[in-house]
């Protein structure tokens, strides 16, 4: 597999050098046999016409000077002349010429003893006038002039794909240094790679490595801070597990004692079992809070309100607390928030299992579910103590116990649990007091869900 993807892989660098230069090569090539053959056609316009203006300046039936009689011209290469009077008498003929006897009016190409003319006749009331060109000549001059306008081209295409290579090499730069920045690393170094200077195409890219190293980040901490917590955590309770079973032990005659001892013992066992959860739940949570944007799908409050009241019911009704939904819940609206619908099952569950906790017996536990300015505003309010305004800030934190009232006992981990999921779902929390039970009242307000 990793010799079929290094045969696969390829330098962008080198793609676009390839392709650009040969788009340029190509395009050269093109360029300059377009122009070879538009000098070519030029020149052959060009020689005519030099053939044409000769013949018409002979029109007096004198040849105008004696180079041109010998066979000598100001093209670079000879022309021949042939002049006849009105009844065919020969008037003139150049030096060493070939041409047949016999004119064709106007242009022709006409082949004598091997070698190939151009020939313009030109007739007038007094005389006939032929003038001719050698082919292989006049086509080797014409390809010096066609040679010399293609000369340009070959100059400056060296010149040119030079340039695109240095463009290329300088716009990718930024690119090559981000590759040196990664390789460099050390395997734990998981700050942002710096985007300045980087293409329009490319910043997305880093920016989206920036945003995964951030999720990789967070997951090590979380991993880490797991880490701490079950130490923290777990010493005690496991320290006072051995305790108890010790006792255990030395209660034998005592049947009452005994039965003591273990029913001590499964309690601790409980809430160790129970801190546990808590703690891989609150890792599982944190970890969770780096996933990528748009992750998660959609979550009915309503059904997930409806699931946690079920969760927590058996523990309210063993201490005959009113657990319920407030006001008419057929008239409450079932707004959708973008999460996972059990992660913010889990939230309310332990809000509300706080609530009953943390609550006299025949007390009164209600959640509400509403809108406010087009944000879903969940709600949970019970006639318990509350907690004093000091500690509020401090309630979401690790192992922080703001009341030990009741015997009531836990890990402390609850609404450190509630308070990774909402930021993971960019939710706020809000405590206060609870104007009709007199208790605590916490809201949870959700951004408004955007449209799919």
């Amino acid at each position: 597999m990793t010799g079929a993807a290094q045969r696969t892989s390829h330098s962008l660098r080198s793609r676009l050098l390839w392709f650009v230069l040969a788009a340029i090569l190509l395009a050269t090539a093109l360029q300059a046999i377009t122009a070879y053959r538009g000098a070519l056609q030029q020149a052959d316009a060009l020689f005519d016409d030099h053939l044409q203006q000769m013949a018409r300046s002979m029109r007096s039936g004198v040849p105008l000077g004696l180079p041109l009689a010998e066979g000598g011209s100001e093209s670079g290469f000879d022309l021949y002349v042939q002049i006849w009077g009105p009844d065919g008498t020969p008037l003139f003929r150049s030096t060493h010429t070939e041409l047949p006897p016999r004119a064709v009016l106007g242009f022709s190409d006409v082949e004598a003893n091997g070698n190939r003319y151009r020939v313009y006749s030109l007739q007038t009331p007094s005389q006939t006038v032929q003038i001719a060109q050698d082919l292989d000549d006049r086509a080797a001059r014409a390809r010096a002039l066609a040679l010399n306008a293609v000369l340009p081209f070959v100059l400056l295409t060296p010149l040119l794909m030079l340039a695109v290579w240095w463009v290329i090499t300088r716009s990718l730069a930024p690119v090559e240094r981000t590759r040196r920045e990664v390789a460099r690393r050390a395997a734990d170094d998981l700050s942002p790679l710096a985007n300045e200077g980087l293409p329009d195409e490319v910043r997305p890219l880093v920016d989206e490595l920036n945003l995964l190293f951030g999720r990789v980040r967070s997951a090590f901490e979380a991993q880490k801070n797991f880490v701490a917590d079950a130490a923290h955590e777990l010493r005690s309770p496991l320290t006072a597990l051995k305790l108890q079973a010790q006792a255990l032990r030395r209660t034998d005659a005592d049947p009452a004692a005994r039965e003591a001892a273990v029913a001590r013992l499964n309690q601790g066992i409980d809430r160790a079992i129970r801190g546990v959860e808590q703690l891989l739940l609150l890792a599982r949570e944190e970890a969770g809070s780096g996933q990528a944007p748009g992750a998660a799908g959609r979550a009915d409050l309503q059904q997930v309100v409806k699931l946690a009241v079920a969760d927590v019911l058996p523990q309210a009704r063993n201490k005959n607390i009113d657990l319920g939904l407030a006001g008419n819940p057929s008239a409450q609206t079932t707004p959708e928030v973008s999460g996972q619908a059990e992660a913010l099952r889990i939230l309310l569950r332990n809000l509300l299992e706080n609530a009953v906790k943390y609550t006299p017996t025949d007390g009164r536990v209600d959640v509400s579910l509403a809108e406010q300015q087009g944000q879903p505003v969940l709600t949970v309010e019970d006639s318990g103590p509350g907690i004093a305004p000091e500690n509020r800030l401090r309630v979401f934190d690790r192992f922080f116990r703001a009341s030990d009232t009741a015997q009531e006992t836990g890990s402390g981990l609850g609404l450190a649990i509630v308070k990774a999921i909402a930021d993971r779902h960019g939710a706020a929390l809000v405590l206060g007091r609870s104007e009709r039970l007199g208790g605590l009242k916490v809201e949870v307000r959700f951004a408004a869900a955007r449209p799919l």
